[in-house]
């Protein structure tokens, strides 16, 4: 399983239209679009779990395309080293 990073994403976007953006290329697992905890609003970025094998061909065919009016970036979704908030 691949984590892939999704970024400058309206800020209308939710979880099912970033899997349905995504599920053209390949079978998505899992897509969230994360929101701030004080507003709920959106941050502007998400995360989709995709097939290992899926992930090359989704970050080629997505990366610099327009998703609602944005021009996003997809990439593969660094971990978080200990300590970092």
């Amino acid at each position: 399983m691949a984590t892939l990073y999704v970024g400058n994403l309206p800020w209308s976007t939710k979880a099912e239209d970033l899997a349905s953006a995504f599920e053209q290329y390949g079978e998505v697992l899992s897509s969230r679009v994360i929101t701030d905890r004080e507003t709920g609003r959106s941050r502007g970025f998400g995360f989709v779990e995709v097939n290992d094998t899926d992930a090359d061909k989704m970050i080629a065919a997505l990366n610099g395309t327009e998703l609602g009016g944005r021009v996003i970036t997809v990439n593969e979704a660094k971990s978080r080293e200990a300590g970092q908030v």
